[in-house]
């Protein structure tokens, strides 16, 4: 019989992490090269490196929560906020409201340090403290429905959506079924499905939100794109025998299972409901992770067709190829290999392959683009989240 826990890390706010990570936050381009020299002192700390935090006002709002949301993330122990002092978002702001949690957490204003060298020598003390306390801290017991997975997807092919995103459908149920929480995103990949999915909502308001963003992805990429709309796709879907979003998106929302839709959440917001929840975010992988990230995220299972390494620096990512070629081509990156559905093997038994390990994830295993390290660059989404 499958076990149905984990050994996670419980936080002070009551949260479970599956990673107990050491977070530093630049919350500025600027700040980036600081932070990277005070994780190249530490061991035990990750950089969450980007070059936002002075953008244009109407996309401040969304990149401070999605900073912010990056130190919440249960998978971080600890975090340490590196700020410029002439950005707009402020350091200070950022860490007071990852502070809400009871976590440890400093920041620290370059401006106001004397410099970069002073500045990283005060953040290596501050994060070597917060390194030795995660270092102590101990794996719990804990029930899988105080897990939320991120459901991704990149480099799709014609075989996703029969191979690869079916299988982590049933995942969705399983999680679900047992009081966790599953988020779908991706909103561009949901045109042409807004009638699917409105009906799996749970009250006629969430039917009506599903039904909101996806118009509003859908007349963006009208109003940009022109008669092209429906090819808000990347040359390697097309290259991998896709021909329109809609197909596309039709294979996309498989990763969402059978169950009710119980949220709507704009991007990088965590949900306050259990069950099924779809954020509205962008369809760039990197971007859209970053999301999934700050919506509290501990684990994300990715689906692939033509290949993708990526990963990310807080949260491990379980790649999911379509095809066995691919697993064979990529072997250094891919988890698991759904392609094995195209030779016989049924749906139900990659859906328990990955629920295995998954499980082992939680409990500590790496997956392949932890141990590439892939994922220290944080993509924040434009202004226009669903783009």
């Amino acid at each position: 019989m499958r076990r149905e826990s984990f050994q996670g890390y419980v936080r002070p706010d009551g949260s479970v992490g599956i990673r107990n990570h050491v977070a530093v936050i630049p919350t500025v381009a600027c700040a980036n090269g600081v932070a990277e020299a005070v994780c190249r002192e530490v061991k035990g700390t990750v950089p969450l490196l980007h070059g936002h935090g002075c953008g244009r006002a109407l996309e401040i709002g969304m990149h401070q929560r999605a900073l912010s949301g990056q130190g919440l993330n249960p998978n971080v122990a600890a975090a340490l906020v590196i700020g410029l002092g002439c950005e707009t978002i402020h350091a200070e702001a950022v860490a007071a409201e990852i502070a809400k949690t009871g976590k440890p957490v400093e920041f620290l204003v370059i401006q106001n340090e004397g410099g970069s060298r002073r500045a990283a020598r005060k953040g290596i003390q501050f994060a070597r403290k917060m390194a030795d306390g995660a270092a102590v801290m101990k794996r719990t017991r804990c029930p899988v429905d105080r897990i939320t997975l991120g459901l991704q997807c990149g480099g799709s092919d014609a075989f996703s959506g029969v191979t690869a995103n079916p299988a982590v459908g049933l995942v969705t149920d399983w999680l679900v079924e047992r009081g966790g929480t599953a988020i779908l995103t991706e909103t561009t990949e949901m045109i042409g499905t807004a009638h699917i999915l409105s009906r799996r909502a749970r009250t006629p308001e969430v039917g009506q939100e599903v039904v909101r963003i996806i118009e509003e992805a859908h007349k963006r990429s009208k109003d940009i794109m022109g008669p092209l709309a429906s090819l808000v796709i990347a040359p390697g879907n097309m290259d991998g025998g896709m021909s329109s979003i809609q197909e596309k998106s039709l294979g996309c929302i498989c990763k969402a299972g059978s169950g009710p839709i119980t949220e709507v959440v704009e991007y990088g917001r965590a949900p306050t409901e259990k069950g099924l929840v779809i954020m509205n975010g962008p369809g760039y992988d990197m971007e859209s992770m970053a999301g999934l990230g700050a919506a509290g995220c501990q684990l994300m299972v990715f689906t692939t067709g033509r290949g993708t390494p990526a990963g990310f620096a807080t949260v491990p990512v379980i790649k999911v190829s379509s095809t066995s070629r691919l697993s064979i081509a990529m072997e250094d990156d891919i988890d698991v290999n759904a392609g094995a559905v195209l030779e016989g093997q049924s749906l139900e038994r990659v859906a328990d392959e990955i629920i295995e390990l998954a499980l082992d994830v939680m409990d500590g295993r790496k997956t392949k683009a932890e141990l590439n390290r892939q994922g220290s660059i944080l993509c924040l989404a434009t202004v226009c989240p669903a783009f």
